[in-house]
């Protein structure tokens, strides 16, 4: 049994059915929220040390390896009933709209830091802290989560009947389970 199978089985009645119906929007938010941890982890240890003067580096070197991953378990997991095209291709495409994701997820932080001037000696050394994690964390993957789930569905994973070919496995997993929960 899968993490969303479990998951979705633990829900109330009623909102079970609109979890089979959005599974892929989990995965996607279980991989968003991989990801999240691994480029905060990643960002704040580089600006607490190698890079803590450069708080927008930090952020873009966090961001690239966060996107890797993301790929990964994208392509494997959340979209992996759709596609339909190419290997590079899609990776070609996957990591332009990451590239423009990773622009959207930036900004937020370049204000604060640039622009609004949150920075130590102008801040306390917290204030800067938790300016960085809101614009940067908060706001600006929040901003980017959104582009990229809109872009990855209509340019990189489009459904083109990739869902029609998808192995017998799958739909059969998927009628299973919804079977199983409308039988409960």
């Amino acid at each position: 049994m899968s993490f969303i199978e479990s998951a979705v089985r633990r829900l109330p009645p009623d909102l079970q059915e609109k979890a089979l119906e959005n599974r892929e929007l989990l995965k996607f938010a279980v991989v968003g929220g991989t990801t999240f941890v691994v480029d905060t982890v990643i960002f704040f240890t580089l600006k607490s040390t190698v890079l803590e003067t450069k708080p927008v580096t930090a952020k873009i070197i966090a961001t690239l390896v966060a996107t890797i991953l993301s790929y990964v378990l994208n392509r494997e997991w959340s979209f992996r009933t759709r596609g339909g095209r190419e290997t590079r291709h899609e990776a070609v495409l996957f990591f332009l709209v990451s590239a423009v994701g990773l622009v959207i997820n930036s900004v937020p932080l370049w204000i604060s830091s640039y622009v609004l001037d949150l920075r130590v000696p102008a801040v306390s050394a917290t204030t800067e802290n938790v300016a960085d994690f809101l614009s940067a964390q908060i706001i600006g993957t929040l901003l980017a989560m959104a582009f990229r789930w809109w872009a990855f569905r209509r340019f990189v994973f489009p459904d083109d009947e990739a869902a029609l070919a998808a192995t017998a496995g799958d739909l059969d997993e998927a009628a299973a389970l919804e079977e199983e929960l409308g039988h409960s």
